[in-house]
């Protein structure tokens, strides 16, 4: 018994490589770095993380999340019909060559497929296998399909919580009244690879009295299907960190809820609509929640009174360094106050062997950093600014 199961988790494997979603994930992942990086070069001349960004947060926390995903589906027998992976698979492609990666929430490439499939069961469409998807003739599977949905936006939001706040993308734009801001982006892909049970196949349930999510005797085969996630969320009101966080928790908490309204879809099929329903409304309310309250706040990036304000910090440089922040506000520059990128580079030279910064942080607290300054060091400290539109090409001190 337990050979079959290692070969059918051998061969679901294997299936994950000839998954054009797969190698898709790494064209949009590279599509988003570059078009980030143009677009910090364009306001600041400097970009703020190399291209490769990204990429690199692709796959590490996907596949940790997916393989917790997958013990809990391989524990539950989550088993899905074929038209589901088959539905979900095209709208993710559809909705990747658009390049909004907002839309690739589990809400839209996973509900639209379930909702798919069920219209594709009573429309009796058979370009698929629904004839193997279908147990007892009036109940059909789709409650677990709903679970996979939950369990995938639950997934959703703790990745924009831990992944989602870090490394946004400085940008410039201007307010209503022509002045001067700064906001983040966060835009990110990821892969989540999930181990799923399709009807049919070798393997059955090994012991009596399993915990199985679905119903009838059957037999299965398993697959591992690559779900391509995205998140797209720009912030001026608030810091990106607390703002992306925030939103991240609003997703993970509909994502259980989703989960736990399967139990209602199994034994009322048509529920499954209204889940997947009440998660796009869902998605879309903590979307435009967050916008309406970015609206009734002010500019959080914008130029200070009392000190320059720190849009963004490139890695490595000399002010990442010196532990300068996203958010901090460097009020005096070898005990010189500043206010502009004029004033700190005069400051600096001050002192050029030595550079001693006062600087207020996001707890409005004062603190002081200082560190050794060196050859051309005081034109490269690494600072993304704000500045007036005459200044522009010049934020990046």
């Amino acid at each position: 018994m337990w050979q079959d199961w290692l070969i059918e988790l051998l061969k679901g494997f294997g299936k994950l490589f000839l998954h054009p979603l797969f190698y898709l994930s790494f064209l949009l992942a590279a599509y988003l770095g570059v078009s980030r990086v143009t677009k910090e070069r364009k306001d600041f001349t400097i970009r703020a993380l190399n291209a490769y960004f990204e990429l690199k947060q692709l796959l590490p926390v996907g596949v940790i999340i997916g393989l917790c995903l997958s013990i809990i589906s391989i524990g539950l027998v989550l088993v899905v019909p074929m038209e589901m992976v088959i539905y979900t698979g095209i709208f993710t492609l559809l909705l990747s060559l658009i390049w909004k990666t907002r839309l690739l929430s589990s809400v839209y490439t996973v509900g639209l497929g379930i909702l798919a499939s069920i219209a594709s069961l009573y429309m009796g469409w058979d370009f698929f296998l629904f004839s193997e998807s279908v147990i007892g003739g009036d109940t059909y599977i789709f409650p677990t399909a709903v679970a996979v949905l939950g369990l995938l936006l639950a997934a959703e939001g703790l990745l924009i919580q831990k992944n989602g706040s870090k490394g946004t993308s400085p940008r410039l734009t201007k307010s209503s009244r022509g002045q001067a801001i700064g906001i983040h982006l966060s835009e990110r892909a990821w892969l989540v690879p999930l181990f799923l049970f399709l009807p049919e196949g070798v393997l059955s349930i090994p012991i009596e009295g399993w915990p199985v999510f679905t119903v009838g005797d059957q037999t299965y085969s398993i697959i591992l299907v690559p779900f391509l996630l995205g998140f797209r969320q720009a912030v001026q009101a608030v810091h990106p960190t607390v703002a992306v966080r925030a939103v991240g928790k609003r997703v993970f908490w509909l994502g259980l809820f989703i989960a736990i309204s399967a139990a209602a879809a199994y034994y009322f099929p048509l529920a499954a609509i209204g889940s997947v329903i009440v998660a796009i409304i869902g998605r879309e309310w903590i979307t435009a929640g967050q916008k309406a309250k970015e609206k009734n706040k002010g500019f959080y990036f914008t130029k200070k009174n009392n000190g320059i304000m720190i849009l963004g910090v490139v890695p490595d440089s000399p002010a990442d360094k010196m532990g300068l922040k996203i958010g901090e506000i460097i009020t005096k520059v070898n005990s010189i106050p500043v206010q502009d990128e004029i004033q700190l580079y005069t400051a600096l030279q001050k002192n050029s062997a030595h550079c001693k910064m006062e600087v207020l942080d996001t707890n409005h607290e004062v603190r002081f950093t200082q560190r050794a300054l060196y050859e051309g060091d005081y034109h490269k400290l690494g600072i993304l600014m704000i500045q007036d539109e005459k200044a522009k090409g010049n934020q990046a001190v």
